[in-house]
């Protein structure tokens, strides 16, 4: 027997008890304690087997730590069928998760009993794979095809109550879970019940599948792993069992394959690693227990209801008791989302708006906040005068940190006398909702500062992001870059529509200027002067249409039009007449030839743009790994998850067929098209950009 799985006979009872903490994962010793459990309790004359874990959960799933390795049997679909095909009855005590390849195992069991708790769920779609183990042949069998579609091409996990009701699970009861599994396989050897396995039951009746596959397919916006589970749900309804799950096995081995898959793959790592950070090892965070937030508007109140659902208290401080009253009222809208989907309780909400959150219009309330965010207009004279006025009024230790998108930390700490203090934390809008967190980095800022801010981070369950000063830190400096690029092929002849289409087909949730209306155009517009005032380089390309919508007052989805016009209510919208006509007089003005682009060359341009640019970003340490930026993009910038992130995107297609195209684009603008060094230097030593996060791990 495997350590992985214990062995004891109670009775006439097997019990099989997984102990490969911290999650019970499925990996190679645990697969092979279960056949050699299942044959001990058959030679033992067992009447019935009991499969449960030890700690915190059942089989949460996979072990990551096999990814990528050559696969060791026993195979997983091979031990499902070993416990389903023994002439005991087996029953599953499910707690925590069971999830994939857990709940495969569930399913090859013949009943199944839960804590209350308990969540189950086939999540394999969303690392760009799909069930491999029986999951799209048992499960049709057991609950149908309408509810299967919709937990396998979802990935979503399913509360211990609904899939009771779905028919997922037997029971539900509290209790531990080796005591309500030994009360549910006594009850069952007593009463004679009978073996059950799934795959003895009726396939079920099958539907329209193409159709079905279609809508799934233009649900998933272009990831094909989803559609692909559609095909296995099919094969369950229309082959029998065994031929079901030769099928099952032949579309799995085919997204094994696929590039979604590595994408996939790499983003689920590079979420795990990105805030692991050797500067940190070691360091504590500074205590964290109350904020405030400088500035009630749309970013603030979001980054105030995110700190509010942590579980930390919040001063809001305004210039009026009116626009107090107003970012109270933001956050009250905020919450009131939670409480709608039952997330919080009404006495929670009023606890969370009436006790946790403090109003104030005077600095001095500030006095003991443990970390305070300014979130106020992106002017620097501005941001320097909350700072000096932050540095008066706040207790030693406490922690000084700019929401800013653009500007330099560096310059903001050096208005205080404890530039070590000082920090940028970026926050993405809406900042309750957007998962991102950019972490600035200033010259001084000290490493428990740093350490604090991930602390935060990971309290608000953010994904955080280590960057350094530069303007537009990650994200916003790469997204400068492609944004000029897509304008650059606005005045060669490309429309806002043609290039958001060509990209939201590549897979980003939206296009550049459908994005542009929802931050608002009066952002850009801002930046734009604020780069001219400090002088344009005289090769650099520049147009000014965006800036007349602007002086207009059309600033996107908040006024009603922008690159779009939108209804009330509504957010998506429609093309606005308004737009062509200022990008034919610029283009007439600039005395510009106007030409087609394929949709290929739009995708083609904007994502080498991106990946030279992140190139640089990389290559200057204002991103310590690649992996930082393909994060940072696909938490903050809409990047379709199943490429993986730019940089890996990059790695699949080519980088020597990049800088090809790259050097070529330079010599009609060798301004804007300058490779970058560490591009240059990867294709010359014929390495990747993954290359680069192996050194690094």
């Amino acid at each position: 027997m495997s350590e992985a799985i214990g062995y004891e006979l109670i009775g006439d009872i097997a019990v099989l008890s997984a102990q490969n903490p911290p999650v019970n994962a499925l990996g190679l010793d645990v697969r092979q304690g279960l056949v050699d459990g299942m044959a001990r309790a058959e030679n033992d004359g067992a009447k019935a087997v009991l499969i449960y874990g030890e700690g915190r959960t059942y089989f949460a799933g996979a072990d990551i730590r096999e990814f990528g390795k050559p696969p060791t049997g026993p195979f997983l679909p091979d031990v499902c069928t070993r416990i389903e095909a023994s002439p005991l009855i087996v029953v599953s005590a499910l707690h925590g998760t069971a999830l994939g390849g857990g709940l495969e195992i569930a399913l090859g069991s013949h009943y199944r009993v839960a804590v209350p708790s308990a969540r189950v769920g086939l999540p394999e779609v969303l690392i760009g794979v799909m069930p491999g183990a029986g999951g799209t042949q048992r499960l049709p069998r057991l609950i149908g095809v309408d509810a299967s579609v919709d937990i396998i091409t979802s990935g979503r996990q399913v509360g211990a109550k609904e899939a009771l009701e779905l028919g997922i699970l037997d029971r539900v009861e509290d209790g531990a879970p080796r005591d309500i599994g030994l009360a549910y396989a006594r009850e069952l050897i007593d009463s004679g019940a009978p073996r059950r396995a799934i795959s003895e039951m009726a396939a079920p009746q099958a539907v329209d599948f193409d159709a079905l596959y279609d809508v799934v397919l233009k649900k998933s916006r272009g990831m094909i792993a989803p559609a692909k589970a559609v095909r296995g749900v099919q094969a369950c309804c229309e082959l029998p069992f065994d031929q079901g799950m030769i099928r099952e096995r032949e579309l799995f081995m085919e997204l094994m394959a696929s590039d979604q898959r590595q994408g996939m793959i790499h983003a689920f790592f590079s979420e795990r690693a990105v805030g692991k950070l050797p500067e940190l090892k070691g360091v504590e965070p500074r205590d964290l227990n109350a904020i405030g937030v400088i500035g009630g508007g749309t970013m603030g109140a979001g980054i105030a209801t995110s700190a509010l659902l942590s579980g930390l208290s919040v001063v809001m401080l305004e210039m009026s008791p009116e626009a107090a009253e107003a970012a109270k009222g933001r956050i009250e809208g905020n919450l009131g989302g939670a409480l709608k989907r039952g997330k919080l309780s009404q006495a929670q909400f009023e606890d969370l708006t009436t006790k946790a959150l403090t109003l104030s219009t005077d600095y001095s309330a500030l006095g003991d906040v443990d970390l305070v965010i300014e979130a106020v207009f992106e002017d620097m004279d501005v941001k320097k005068t909350v700072f000096t006025q932050l540095d008066a009024v706040c207790k030693p230790g406490a922690v000084l940190a700019s929401n800013t998108s653009y500007l330099d930390i560096n310059e903001i700490a050096a208005s205080t006398n404890r530039p070590s203090d000082v920090i940028g934390l970026h926050f993405f809008s809406p900042a309750h909702v957007m998962k991102l967190l950019e972490i600035v980095v200033a010259d001084k800022t000290a490493p428990d500062v740093v350490a604090t801010g991930f602390a935060l981070g990971n309290r608000m369950k953010k994904t955080s992001v280590r960057a350094g000063v530069c303007d537009g830190f990650i994200g916003n400096r790469i997204l400068s870059t492609y944004r000029t690029c897509a304008d650059h092929m606005i005045l060669d002849g490309a429309s806002p529509y043609q290039i958001d289409k060509a990209l939201t087909d590549f897979g980003f949730a939206m296009g550049p200027f459908a994005v542009a209306d929802l931050a608002g155009l009066d952002i850009g517009w801002a930046v734009r002067k604020r780069k001219r005032a400090e002088g344009l380089d005289p090769r650099a390309r520049d147009s000014s249409y965006a800036d007349k919508l602007c002086e207009d007052g059309n600033f996107g989805q908040k006024t009603g039009k922008g690159y779009y016009v939108y209804e009330a209510g509504k957010r998506a919208g429609v093309s606005n007449p308004d737009v062509m006509p200022l990008i034919e007089a610029e283009r007439a003005e600039q005395g510009l030839t106007s030409r087609e682009f394929a949709d290929d060359e739009i995708v083609r341009r904007y994502m080498a743009a991106m990946v030279n640019e992140a190139a640089k970003v990389v290559g200057e340490g204002i991103a310590r790994r690649p992996l930082d930026v393909d994060v940072t993009l696909l938490y903050g910038y809409g990047f379709p998850r199943y490429r993986g992130g730019p940089l890996k995107w990059a790695d699949m297609v080519g980088l020597p067929e990049l800088l090809a195209d790259i050097k070529k684009w330079a010599e009609e603008d060798d301004y804007f098209w300058q490779p970058a060094p560490l591009l240059e230097q990867l294709v010359a030593e014929g390495r990747t950009f993954d290359d680069l996060n192996k050194e690094s791990a």
